[in-house]
């Protein structure tokens, strides 16, 4: 995909559709994280910490709830 810079006040942006957006999971006001190797700028949503161990804490419990299953299925 290739996008153009807008002008903004005193400063340049990039238009991010809302399909992109969908997929990073962010939304307007969501913090991201710009990173370079000098050639290239890398945006990249801040994965907050904590959503890490919900999903280990949600996934812990399907795995208990469901462990029979998932033998059967793994036989």
């Amino acid at each position: 995909m290739i996008k153009n810079l807008v002008k903004h006040g005193n400063s340049w942006a990039v238009i991010i559709d809302r399909p992109i957006m969908e997929l990073l999971n962010i939304s307007p006001g969501s913090e991201i994280e710009l990173t370079t190797d000098g050639k290239s700028i890398r945006i990249s949503p801040v994965i907050v910490p904590n959503s890490k161990s919900k999903v280990r804490a949600a996934s812990a419990k399907v795995n208990a709830k469901h462990s029979r299953a998932f033998k059967k299925l793994a036989e």
